[in-house]
């Protein structure tokens, strides 16, 4: 599974200029969404098409997730964008846990030209697209947070920022150069406001 799905699931919900913003807002944004990542979802990006109910049963997971990741960088604070409507560590943890479990899964032999065979394990095509890319999405953040590369999960600390990322060199301290630059922008500012 991959921890940067995981993240850039959980990035649906980010902050631009005007101020918070989901890109899992209507059917439209979660059918945009899941078609760009189909890939790695199971999903076939031409046929697939969101309905309400699976809209309102991914939002849910990504809240979940949303609210162990803030726990997983804790003592650190979690993201601005929605710590204070994030659902309890509990019911999160078994949303996570119930919708991963809900899926079965089979091992899938890939054999890439120039290559040595490779086994992944793939939902099983027998779901609905709905159970199959929660399933897939509960898994991958269940890999992150369980996997060592949990210890480098952060919050984005620049203004108006509320991505978590992975930290992956010593230091690096913002999930981006533009927010690294803003983040300097601003500490500029305050310093010099008062001169």
């Amino acid at each position: 599974m991959s921890s940067l799905l995981t993240l850039e699931f959980v990035s649906t919900v980010r902050a631009d200029r005007s101020g918070p913003v989901d890109a899992l807002e209507d059917v439209g944004g979660l059918t945009a969404w899941v078609r760009e990542h189909a890939p790695d979802l199971g999903v076939d990006p031409g046929t697939f098409a969101a309905t309400t109910e699976m809209l309102d049963e991914v939002v849910a997971l990504r809240q979940a997730i949303r609210a162990l990741l803030a726990r997983a960088v804790s003592p650190a604070p979690p993201s601005g964008a929605d710590a204070a409507r994030l659902p309890a560590f509990e019911p999160s943890l078994d949303l996570v846990n119930a919708t991963a479990a809900a899926m079965p899964v089979a091992p899938r032999l890939e054999w890439p030209a120039g290559d040595g065979p490779r086994a992944r394990m793939l939902p099983s095509r027998a779901a609905d697209d709905s159970a199959r890319l929660r399933a897939t999405l509960a898994a991958a953040a269940i890999d992150l947070l369980a996997g060592p590369r949990r210890e480098q999960l952060r919050t984005c600390p620049a203004p108006r920022c509320v991505l978590y990322f992975l930290k992956e060199h010593p230091r690096q301290e913002w999930c981006s150069v533009a927010c690294g630059n803003r983040a300097r922008a601003a500490r500029h500012y305050r310093q010099h406001k008062n001169t």
